[in-house]
């Protein structure tokens, strides 16, 4: 086996000296929790009673008294959600299949799943990030009947994936898979895509044109088909291994899509206390959280999992700061380039070779612990791709030696790129990070006035105004999670990119997100110390020369250092975002929040 990257070995040894208090102290708590046989023998009869009233007959009778294990289904259906609606046949489909394998499945509770892509630029877009702490929570009333040996979770999009890893980590004595439903098929080609909204944000089409072609683009079941935060989080979830090999990205509806969740089905009963007994709060450790960053910085994903990967971590109580990911970053080579990064997206992906190729690589280039367990046994043992040899026989094979497409997907000693994208910016602004994978090197690095704004709504305003038709540094304020809860400023990139075309310099700097798709606008983004908590951001003035260099990671003021430091904070004053449209329900969330260096999580865990 390869060995290890030093500077891999190095980081993970300082992840696992920061965390091993906390990490202690998790394992301890997961471990007082586990039962000596199956769950349900700790309840009452009633309890017993209640918990199988409306089962089939032929469950019923295991429930009350045989020996078969009980799987609970943590289910994100709804039909809203082109991601999550083919999870409606999912809980027969596993009901029959945990029969096959004496054991019976329930549906233990749904959680919420929201869609960004409905709410971008929207009032709503206010509760998106709040909404992964909400499904984690959601997640643990449904797993605390206490009745359960393990836990299928059925979840793709944005916030849905981190929030029932923050919920399974936390039941973390149960095994869990993670059972995937598949992108949609390819519709308009992203570049033709990204074209016209920019159009549209000069006025040079109309807003039927732009739905024809918004429509084109997200047409079927499945999830959406760039590389945003949705298919960055099913990337990671077959770097640590709690997917099927290779099940990411097969498609809704085809046949090997339902013979991999009866497959899924499987797995979770073999790993009860009836089989081979893996709680999936010791098969992930300090190595499965390095190893999803690098898969991250591998494939130039999503920033949101910058956020994302850290809340997962503190919830099994590792420590992993944003200085890691961009120290992984900078040893990482980007061997895969996927819209926004390029014009591919994750069919083409999987088409060419897919996780299973990616994996081999990784470890053939020591840039991943080959040995982390996973589900299927360990990270070695990921890299297969899945295949019906008959009808209803599913097999793996090893990933062909070579890629499909070298303009998509690259072996390891023919990268992209050097090193991931992901940057830690820091300055006199404070703290942030950017992405860099998919921005132009003429464009990394902005000199220019700062033109201030509280809204995305102003900036717009701004922009048909034309008051931006010049080199700028549009910085966006109280955009944090102690604010408006951090929405996703993903609005603004056509206006953006449009400056951006029309040869001017142009950044971002906020303390709010940007989409997991952002693309080849620089940004400084999840700044911290946010404005609403009297962080610099707050003191920025309109013509304020601004240095945002993604290359040396400086984010600067380049005025009177003094008088800069000196200067009152423009406070933050809450109005509209505190009411409509459930805002309101989230005050104590706005009020409680973490940092974004932390995972802006509601959650505060012991030790951590």
């Amino acid at each position: 086996m390869t060995k290890l990257h030093p500077e891999i070995a190095r980081v993970t040894k300082r992840i696992i000296e920061r965390s091993s208090g906390s990490r202690s102290a998790y394992l301890d708590m997961i471990r007082a929790q586990k039962p000596n046989g199956f769950a349900r023998q700790r309840l009452s009869e009633g309890n017993q009673a209640h918990a199988s009233a409306g089962c089939a007959v032929m469950d019923k009778v295991q429930l009350l008294g045989a020996t078969w294990p009980n799987i609970g289904i943590v289910t994100a259906y709804n039909d809203m959600l082109s991601a999550h609606q083919p999870y409606e046949t999912y809980p027969e489909i596993i009901r029959e299949a945990a029969r096959s394998v004496q054991a019976t499945a329930q549906v233990a509770g749904g959680v919420p799943a929201m869609c960004d892509g409905v709410t971008q630029g929207q009032d709503g877009m206010e509760l998106s990030l709040f909404s992964r702490d909400v499904i984690a929570m959601a997640a643990g009333i449904a797993l605390s009947h206490d009745t359960f040996d393990a836990a299928l979770y059925l979840g793709v999009c944005d916030k849905i994936v981190p929030g029932l890893l923050v919920a399974a980590m936390r039941f973390g004595w149960l095994p869990a898979v993670f059972v995937p439903a598949g992108p949609m098929p390819s519709g308009l080609p992203n570049p033709e895509k990204s074209r016209i909204r920019q159009a549209f944000a000069r006025g040079e089409v109309g807003r039927d044109e732009l739905l024809k072609a918004e429509a084109a683009s997200y047409h079927s079941p499945g999830t959406c088909t760039f590389y945003g935060t949705a298919n960055s989080n099913q990337m990671v979830m077959e770097m640590v291994g709690l997917h099927l090999p290779g099940s990411a990205f097969v498609p809704p509806g085809d046949e090997l899509r339902t013979a991999l969740t009866r497959e899924a089905t499987r797995k979770a009963a073999a790993l009860t206390i009836a089989g081979d007994h893996l709680p999936v709060g010791e098969m992930i450790d300090e190595r499965s959280i390095v190893n999803a960053v690098v898969g991250l910085m591998a494939t130039g994903g999503s920033t949101n999992l910058v956020l994302h990967l850290a809340s997962f971590a503190a919830s099994a109580g590792i420590k992993l700061t944003p200085e890691d990911m961009a120290d992984i970053s900078a040893a990482t080579p980007l061997l895969a380039r996927i819209y926004p990064n390029a014009s591919a997206d994750v069919n083409h992906f999987h088409a060419a070779g897919g996780m299973g190729f990616l994996i081999r690589e990784l470890i053939r280039g020591g840039y991943v612990h080959a040995d982390a367990r996973t589900i299927n046994g360990t990270l070695q043992s990921q890299m297969m791709e899945p295949f019906l040899s008959a009808p209803d026989t599913l097999e793996w094979r090893t990933p062909a030696e070579t890629s499909g497409d070298t303009d998509i997907l690259r072996p390891i000693d023919d990268p992209f790129a050097p090193e991931g994208g992901l940057k830690l910016l820091r300055g006199n602004i404070g703290e942030s990070v950017t992405k860099i994978s998919a921005v132009k090197p003429e464009h990394r690095c902005v000199t220019a006035k700062a033109r201030v704004f509280d809204t995305q709504g102003a900036v717009k305003a701004a922009y048909k105004a034309g008051e931006l038709d010049t080199d700028v540094i549009v910085v966006v304020r109280f955009q944090g999670p102690g604010a408006n809860g951090m929405p996703e400023l993903h609005s603004l990139t056509p206006i953006l990119g449009s400056l951006q075309d029309d040869g001017h310099q142009v950044a971002l700097v906020t303390d709010g997100r940007m989409s997991g798709a952002s693309g080849k606008i620089p940004n400084a983004i999840h700044l911290t110390p946010e404005g609403a908590r009297g962080g610099p951001i707050a003191r920025i003035k309109d013509g304020d020369m601004l240095r945002l260099d993604c290359e040396s990671g400086e984010l600067t003021m380049l005025g009177d250092a003094e008088e800069f430091a000196a200067r009152e904070p423009v406070a933050y004053h809450r109005d509209k975002s505190e009411v409509g449209l459930g805002r309101e329900l989230f005050s104590v969330m706005r009020a409680e929040a973490g940092d974004a260096a932390s995972g802006a999580s509601f959650f505060s865990f012991p030790g951590m």
